[in-house]
Parts: C-alpha cells; structure tokens; sequence
C-alpha cells in the first residue's frame, strides 16, 4: 500500500512543462523551522514519484529572504546530556542535503535577498545558484558559538577553495552577492527583473532535453568530486561537541534575546553576531545589552 502523500506547509509546489517549481512561504523570515525540514525532506520523494518533473526550481514567497538559518530555538532543544558520538551513516539535515545533491534531476535556487545558515548550506547542495545585487549570504554559526553544521563546513572549501570557505565560516559576516558571483557560490548575478524569467528559461531548456541524459550527466558531474560522506560525518560530530560547550547555549540565548530571528534582526544578521563580543556580550558578559 502506497504512502499518504505528503501535505506541505510551508512550500507552494507546481509542476507544468516537466518543470518543478517550489516556493518557499514561511513567513516572517523564511527561518528554517521543523516544519520547513519537512517539506523540504519530501520534496525529492513526491517529484521524482508522483510528478513527471524534470527540473526543480526553488524560489522564495519573501523578496528579503530566501532561507535564513535554522531555528536556533530549536537547537537549544537538542539534547545534550551525553557525549556527542560520531555517527556512521548520514541522518537527519545531512541526509536530506546529500538528496538533493544526487536526485536525478537538477536543483536551481533562484535567491533574492538574505539566505545563511542552514539555508546557505541547503543552498549549496543544490547543483545551481542565481542571486542579484540583494543576495547576500551569512554562514553566522561560529558567532553564536557552534559551527557550520549542516554540510557548510564540507561544501563551501569544494564551492570557494579552503582561503574563502575560511573566511566565510569564521568570519560569520555578511557576503555581497557580487562577492558570491565572483568566488563562485553564485552562478550568475542578474538584474532583478531579470532573476526570474532566466532561470525560468534554463529550467525549460533543460526540462525539454531527454531525462535520461539529464540525469546521468549530473550524476557523471558528481562523480568528479570526491564522496563527501567521512567529512559530513566529522562536521555533525564536531557540531555536536560544540554544543555542549556551556558558553554555545549562552551565546545563542543571547542571540536571541538581542533580536535574533527577527526580521529587523536578521536582516543586520552578521552585525548582530559581532555585537555578542569575545564571550557574548561586549561587557563581557553573555547577555541582553
């Protein structure tokens, strides 16, 4: 017996002309909730078994925001009353992103405005990038005290070579989308009126191509990579450790009372990181100023 299909909350899913469109709709800031996990994590699933879609277009329902980060709320939650163990097989943000990367067909995110966090590495696993002048990316993890750790750490050296990966995952600041067109994490920069009808065209020109080739082309591409399973098991296990650090869950508390997943907030995201100072707080204390 077949599986209920699945509902989705928080994305817009359209199928027309072989091409997959999904819209991101989570308002206030697109933060990547359980709820957009969800929907993102059966996505693959539903389009290459009940769709006759060929490409996968994703885009956002907020001009300011493509996927800000993951819920840091909801991190706080993870449990930590044991000590963090090395997994042997890819679960839960990992394995998702890894479905993405490998599906048959290929992913484009088309991002106007913000994306960071959970939502840039969500990114970077799809096969392509287009952003304008607002795409502006934050890896801001190790400001609040943890890392990258839902594939950024193994992505990005493989997306901007190991100088930039560095600067983008410590650093914890704000890239420009000409930066990020220019290192190689964007495709293309277009104008604004010009982001959607491009993509719109690839994903048509692509979609009108026998689905064979398509397929095994992306996956002969993948094959010139190296596979990203040991580091991505690394990452989760350093992610873990990281938060049982007592100073991580006070930063990120501190995160969030200072204004952290707010929209004025997230939209100064990298400055706001800066201002929780070398312990939290520029008083040097972790805390609310």
């Amino acid at each position: 017996m077949s599986a209920e299909p699945h509902q989705f909350r928080t994305l817009r899913v359209a199928v027309a002309d072989h091409v997959a469109v999904a819209e991101i709709d989570n308002p206030p800031i697109n933060l990547l909730t359980p709820e957009v996990f969800g929907d993102l994590r059966a996505l693959p699933d539903h389009l290459e078994n009940d769709t006759d879609a060929r490409v996968l277009v994703l885009r956002s329902a907020d001009p300011d925001f493509f996927i800000a980060h993951y819920d840091v709320a909801e991190i706080l939650e993870f449990p930590i009353d044991g000590p963090a163990v090395r997994d042997t097989e890819l679960k839960g943000f990992h394995k998702m992103c890894e479905r993405y990367r490998t599906m048959s067909i290929p992913t484009i995110c088309e991002i106007n405005g913000r994306v960071g966090g959970g939502g840039g590495e969500f990114s970077a696993s799809c096969d392509m990038r287009f952003g304008t002048e607002t795409t502006t990316l934050c890896q801001m993890e190790v400001p609040l005290g943890i890392l990258p750790g839902g594939t950024g750490t193994q992505r990005l050296p493989r997306l901007l070579g190991r100088g930039r990966a560095m600067e983008v995952v410590l650093g914890g600041d704000d890239i420009d989308g000409a930066t990020l067109e220019r290192w190689g994490w964007l495709n293309r920069l277009l104008p604004a009126a010009d982001l959607g009808p491009f993509v719109d065209a690839l994903a048509a020109r692509i979609a009108g191509f026998p689905p064979e080739a398509v397929a095994k082309a992306k996956a002969s591409v993948l094959a010139a990579g190296p596979d990203p399973t040991e580091g991505l098991l690394t990452e989760a296990h350093l992610f873990q450790e990281t938060l049982r650090v007592p100073s991580s869950q006070e930063r990120m508390r501190a995160f969030l009372e200072r204004g952290g997943q707010t929209r004025d907030g997230e939209l100064r995201v990298g400055a706001l990181g800066a201002e929780l100072g070398p312990t939290g707080s520029g008083d040097g204390e972790v805390g609310p100023s």
